[in-house]
């Protein structure tokens, strides 16, 4: 029964994560990603708050033994989701997202690079293949009459994205030595807040009420799908839950169809489908392994 229970918590966060992306997607030529990053991160505090306080956890949120490993959390937290949402106004939903498969396999490498971890001859074959699927969906736009445009930037931003959320898990890793989970979810959401207004005189608008409540939205529908993501892990071994992340792009898919008249072209099926066979071997692999990183892994934020 917990299985079926943790299974359904991650999709649903899933689903949550991609809708927040798409009302990110929605008013990216309203607002600098920058103020979206506020609004996503100062909206998703009231639901924390909430969520920790009901289950007797707030104390435990609020006291840390590393003030400024979470500091740092949260700055290399802000930069992928500023790069990420930057992203969403420039490239299609579904390739922002199949290009944000790349986390994972930047996640093996900088673990075997900066924890000392053993990179094996199968673990490195499955992140060159997830690599391959990443270099299919971003070739189009390596044409020469694209390399000046706009998708270009796009790709340079989701990539930076993908590698600085690698660096969150690799830092979470070193984090949850000293630091409760529940302290790691409230100072990211606090120290972002903070953070992102640091982007303010770069260009931040006055909203009109519609692209408000769209970005309040962002952080309510943030908020619950990282407390949905939380419980899945509390209920559910990680090895079993992983696969699931890529759901994502069946419900990018849907919402760029829907919403913003995007078709993904074939090198975006294709490149998807290596990237998740891959992503699937190393979840196998590491379970095999038995590395344990069911402590981390509850506090990633797809696409943020």
């Amino acid at each position: 029964m917990f299985p079926l229970r943790g299974i359904a918590l991650k999709l649903s966060s899933v689903f949550l994560f991609t809708i927040m992306a798409a009302l990110v997607k929605a008013n990216a030529d309203a607002v600098p990603p920058g103020q979206a990053v506020f609004f996503r991160s100062l909206f998703a505090l009231p639901i924390i708050v909430v969520w920790l306080a009901m289950r007797g956890d707030l104390r435990t949120g609020l006291k840390v033994q590393r003030p400024m490993g979470h500091v740092w959390r949260g700055v290399i937290g802000v930069g992928a989701m500023g790069f990420g949402f930057a992203a969403l106004g420039l490239l299609p939903l579904p390739e922002v997202t199949a290009l944000g498969y790349a986390s994972p396999m930047l996640t093996v490498l900088f673990a075997a690079a900066l924890l000392g971890e053993r990179l094996r001859l199968f673990r490195l074959s499955a992140v060159a293949l997830g690599l391959v699927g990443v270099a299919v969906v971003m070739w189009p736009r390596l044409t020469l009459d694209q390399l000046q445009g706009a998708a270009t930037l796009g790709v340079i931003c989701v990539l930076a994205s993908a590698a600085l959320r690698a660096l969150v898990q690799i830092h979470i890793r070193r984090l949850v030595a000293t630091e409760e989970t529940s302290a790691i979810v409230f100072y990211f959401s606090l120290t972002a807040t903070l953070l992102s207004l640091l982007s303010l005189p770069f260009g931040w608008t006055m909203p009109s009420t519609e692209v408000a409540l769209m970005l309040v939205g962002t952080g309510l529908i943030g908020g619950v799908a990282q407390i949905l993501l939380t419980s899945a892990y509390r209920t559910t071994e990680a090895a079993v839950l992983a696969p699931f992340d890529y759901a994502s792009i069946l419900f990018a898919i849907l919402f760029g169809m829907a919403f913003f008249d995007e078709v993904p072209g074939p090198n975006v099926i294709v490149g998807s489908v290596i990237v998740m066979a891959a992503g699937v071997i190393i979840v196998w692999r590491e379970r095999a392994l038995g590395l344990q990183r069911g402590k981390a892994r509850p506090n990633m934020t797809p696409h943020a």
